[in-house]
This record gives structure tokens, sequence and C-alpha cells, in this order.
């Protein structure tokens, strides 16, 4: 072949179309990234992947020591033997620093593994705050707002047509993000909790495993609504599992790794993971969970038919998703409050905006991921799961105590009236005596 006067060997033209070819390939099949993923934008670089070791992992219970310390061991020594509590786990912030970190008595008590900072909990329905936070980053990206109908089959976020063609309640179509962040979805736990009866609903629709996501917002969408939507609060965690469904659908994510990505890493926060249902397949560094003596064995979900603790095999906790599954240690769940409560000290992953409305106060409504947010009284989340209790409370002060164990007692939920009622006599007798440091520091 002559190119302007120049003679192109043919193998040497075979040998370069070959390569255009292959160039072309290589251009064509490579791993495009979406250029509508917030992940990839908000998320540094250098926390994508996760791979950052959390602060946390550097905690030791020496680096809490004050005066008189002692005493507030001793304090919460007796408070522990009177529950009957194997271990549990204290952090304290004031004003976006990180003033105390220890745990008391076991993570694992079988093997005498004293409890300590860095180990992890499950945090139980205090995971309902991290999911409102999704939803208010996905809001502030322009992704929803709260105003958007879940199911509605125009324009509704989930109105796909498996879970569409199963509603007979012509009321679902009215619910909205924020009815479901609320509690103000219309559904009722009268004929139980969808989330903790597992084997029954199983049983019912002849399922050898726990039904997926799918299945569950399928089955649950054939019954009817108790209340209006919107007129009547009735705590749910069945609408916060629906609200964990609706981060993975508008981000195009799993629930995890939006959250994760969006959320946890830009706070700082990754120690934070979804827990699994068994204890040969908990977390590097979780807590072994223990139940009441008087907590009866049950049939294990795998359909093994062996009889098994609610703790470990008997619940579906992995299924909760953003409605009762996340695992933190207390001291990182502080580092996650710290950046969605407004004040300076750790810059915060939301806006003010969004601040303000997560944490508006409105009379007989709950609060958007907190159970209450009186500013007279402060901030609460609340948590319960068979074998691990969990309470943050932040005060008008900006003192914010956050405790989580790894044993269930007997009264179940009402414990976390408990737990309350013994912080504001623990701030009282060491508030002042705390250290004044900032173990968020920790490199």
């Amino acid at each position: 072949m002559i190119i302007r006067g120049w003679q192109v060997p043919r193998w040497a033209w075979y040998v370069a179309v070959s390569l255009v070819v292959i160039l072309l390939l290589a251009l064509l099949t490579a791993p495009r990234q979406e250029s509508g993923s917030k992940g990839e934008e908000l998320a540094p670089k250098a926390w994508q992947g996760s791979g950052q070791a959390s602060f946390c992992e550097k905690l030791t219970g020496e680096m809490s020591a004050f005066p008189g310390e002692e005493r507030l061991e001793r304090d919460i020594r007796k408070y522990m033997s009177y529950w009957h509590l194997r271990g549990l786990s204290l952090a304290v912030m004031r004003h976006d620093s990180l003033l105390y970190a220890r745990g008391f008595g076991y993570a694992d008590s079988t093997g005498l593994v004293p409890m300590e900072p860095r180990h992890i909990l499950r945090v139980a329905s205090v995971s309902k705050l991290v999911t409102a936070a999704g939803i208010m980053m996905l809001k502030e990206q322009k992704k929803l707002k709260l105003s958007d109908k879940v199911f509605a089959p125009i324009g509704g976020i989930l109105a796909d047509e498996e879970y569409c063609q199963k509603i007979t309640d012509r009321r679902y179509y009215d619910i909205t993000v924020e009815h479901l962040l609320r509690h103000e979805g219309g559904f009722s736990q009268r004929m139980g909790d969808p989330m903790f009866t597992t084997l029954s609903i199983m049983k019912r629709n002849n399922l050898s495993a726990p039904p997926t996501p799918d299945q569950l917002m399928a089955i649950q969408l054939e019954n009817r609504l108790r209340y209006v939507p919107g007129s009547t609060k009735d705590y749910s965690n069945f609408g916060y599992f629906v609200l964990s469904l609706v981060i993975e659908k508008v981000s195009g994510m799993s629930y995890e790794e939006y959250i994760q990505r969006n959320v946890l890493y830009p706070a700082g926060c990754f120690g934070f993971r979804i827990a699994e249902n068994t204890y040969e397949r908990r977390h590097p560094n979780e807590v072994h969970y223990y139940q009441t003596k008087d907590d009866t064995l049950v049939l294990a979900l795998d359909g093994s038919g062996r009889m098994v603790e609610k703790c470990y095999g008997g619940n579906d906790i992995k299924g909760l998703q953003g409605a009762g599954a996340w695992v933190a240690s207390p001291a990182e769940l502080a580092r996650f409050i710290a950046s969605i409560d407004g004040r300076p000290g750790v810059p915060d992953i939301l806006t003010k905006e969004s601040v303000r409305e997560m944490t508006r106060h409105i009379e007989g409504r709950y609060s958007i991921g907190w159970n209450d947010t009186d500013p007279k009284n402060g901030w609460v989340r609340t948590g319960t799961l068979n074998g691990s209790s969990a309470l943050v409370k932040y005060y008008p002060d900006g003192e914010c105590w956050i405790m989580v164990t790894n044993t269930s007692t007997w009264i179940g939920p009402r414990f976390s009236k408990q737990m309350a009622a013994r912080f504001a006599e623990w701030r009282r007798a060491y508030s002042s005596k705390l250290p004044k440091q900032n173990l968020f520091d920790q490199k």
C-alpha cells in the first residue's frame, strides 16, 4: 500500500488496523463510572472502599481515667450486677469532643474477654437515626423529597409492578417518605411486628428460609393499613425497613453501601457494620450477646430444626436493615452523632436545614430518626433487641451520653428509662470530673 509516496508493507498495515481494533474494544468494554453517583462525589477518595481503620481501634479504657473514677466504676458494676449485665460500653461526648469511652464487664464472658471501647455491639433501633440521616442526604442530593409518595402507581419511588399488584388498600398510595420517617405510615403491630415474626411469615407462605426484602415487602403489602397515612403515629420497624429499600432504589446502591459511602465515611466512622444473625458469623471485635435466664429457646430460621437463642438465629437481625441492623461502638456512634448535631466541633455531614428538620420538636409526633427532640429534655434515641440495649441521650447543654449493653433484661424496651435515670445520676456526680480531652483526635 502507498501512502503519500511511501511504500507501506501489507503486514504493517494489518498490524496497525489490528491495534486500532483492540484499542476500540478496550475502550468500549472498560468499566464505566456512573456520572450520577453521589457516593463518588461526596465520599473523599481516601475513604472509598472503607479500608481505613476506626479511631476506636486505638482506644483503651486507661485513656479515660480521671481522679475519683473508681467511684463511677463501682456504681456501674453495682448497676450491672442488679440487672445481670455481662458487659456494657459507655461513651460521653461534650460539645463534639469525646471525653470518655470505656467498657465494663465482658465482651465475651465465656472467654473472659474484657469489654473495651473498640468492641462493637448491636445498636438496635439507634440504626433508625443512621437511616434517617441517609434519607436527608438523598434529599440534599436532590434525589428525593420528603413529600414524595412511596407506593403511588404513578411517580411512586417503589412503584414496581411486583409491589403494586399486591396492594388492595389504596391508602398505600398516599404514604410519603416523611410519613415513614415519623412512624405515620398507617402500619400497626396489632397482628405482630413483621420484622420479628419471621417464623410465622415463613410458615404462612411456605418458605424454607427468611423472606428476601422483596418477598417481605410483597407479603406485607397484601395487608390493609390500620390508619390513614399521616393521621396517627404508631411505631413501625417495617416503615424503616421500607425506607431502606427507598434508599436502595433512589441511590442505585445497596443500603449498606450507600450509607457507608455517603453518611458514615464522610462522618469519619469506619467501624459500622450490618449485623449477622449467628455467633459464628459475627464481625471482628463484635461482642457475644446474652439473653435473660428466663428466655426460652426458639426454632432456628435456617430450617435446620435446631433450637437456638433468639439473639443467635431466632430473629433475622440482618434482615432489619435500616430498622435495627447496625453494629458499632458507642465511641464511634458518638462521632456519628457529632456529625449531625449542628455544633461546630465536628464538621456536620448534613446542612443546618437538614439538622433542624431532623431535630424539630412537634408535640405528639416522632422526630425524624430520633424518638424525641424536646428542647427542654434533650434528644433521645433508644434501641432494644434480644441480647442488647442501647440509649443515646443528648442533653440541651451539649453533653451526650451513650451506652450499649450485650445483655437483655427482663423488662425489654422499658430498660431505656432505667438507663436514662442512671445517666441523670451519673451526670450529676461525675460530669464535672470527666477528663478534658478529645479522644476523636486519636491518630
